[in-house]
């Protein structure tokens, strides 16, 4: 027995005619008498009454017809569920985000928006620093994320530049630069031990920036402490152990004992990334790259 013996069944005993019935399923009415004749030969019963005026049910048409309906609606709900998941409108979305890019305003109102467009899909958030959550991402572990991106880049992984976000600088606030009017000429930092996130943990962007920087700036930075995460650097700069720099979206961060500069120019940056499998991504990546994209392409700070 077919799903479709199931379905011819339920519209001729709605219809109680087979003409009606074959014309409402866009048949012709020969197949669905040889579909129904088929089924009752399975069943071993005959499962409607034939008559001048159309079709009704015997009672072992009745029975069969109470026990199949729930069936037909378990198999209609079963396509409805498949269809929301092919097209990414149903599920669970995996989203990761490095710390020091979660505090860009691009990253909330993109989840703002997915929620928004596509309600019954679940987010769950995952903070990781870049390498990981590039492991993560080729290991289907994630579906997509925010990441600092920086050449090389992985083949199996698509890419996508959204924006370049201003260095800011990070100092102590009893610094000697601390409380100068206007922007920090870098140079000024050449003496001071610059924290870091570890080169292994940041790997695409962050600490190549800061160095690159600081080059252009003509000077090779002195390497202090290491700190996996936003906060624990600025907790280092706090506690006097150094300086150093940040996407300028760290600024909402204000932590006693610190103070940001802003840089002159040329203002480096630091760029931020959204990453996806190349190969196979899931549906909800791309529902959620598109809106991500979609937010690029507004004026500046409008969401």
């Amino acid at each position: 027995m077919e799903l479709r013996h199931i379905r011819y069944f339920l519209v001729a005993a709605e219809e109680k005619n087979l003409t009606k019935a074959a014309a409402r399923l866009r048949i012709s009415q020969p197949p669905l008498s040889m579909q129904i004749r088929d089924l009752e030969n399975e069943i071993g019963a005959a499962l409607f009454h034939r008559n001048a005026h159309g079709i009704v049910l015997t009672e072992a048409g009745q029975a069969f017809l109470q026990a199949v309906q729930p069936l037909q609606q378990r198999a209609d709900e079963a396509i409805q569920i498949a269809r929301q998941v092919a097209n990414g409108e149903l599920g669970q979305l995996n989203l990761g985000f490095t710390g020091t890019a979660a505090l860009n305003p691009l990253i909330p109102a993109a989840i703002r928006e997915f929620q928004k467009t596509y309600p019954k899909v679940k987010v769950k958030i995952e903070e990781a620093n870049s390498a990981t959550l590039i492991h993560k991402l080729l290991n289907e572990q994630v579906d997509i994320a925010f990441l600092r991106s920086s050449d090389p880049q992985p083949e199996a992984l698509k890419i996508q530049q959204l924006v370049d976000e201003p260095l800011v600088a990070v100092v102590p606030h009893h610094h000697r630069v601390a409380q100068q009017q206007g922007d920090l000429a870098l140079l000024e930092l050449k003496d001071d031990p610059f924290i870091m996130i570890p080169e292994s943990f940041s790997g695409m962007g962050l600490y190549d920036a800061i160095v690159q920087a600081c080059l252009q700036a003509g000077f090779d930075p002195k390497i202090g402490q290491r700190a996996p995460q936003l906060v624990s650097i600025l907790s280092l700069i706090s506690a006097n152990l150094g300086v150093s720099l940040v996407p300028e979206s760290a600024m909402q961060v204000q932590l006693a004992g610190i103070q940001h500069r802003r840089l002159q120019a040329p203002v480096p940056h630091v760029s931020l990334a959204l990453a996806y499998r190349m190969e196979n991504p899931s549906q909800l990546a791309i529902n959620f790259a598109s809106i991500v994209m979609s937010l690029c392409h507004q004026p500046q700070h409008s969401f």
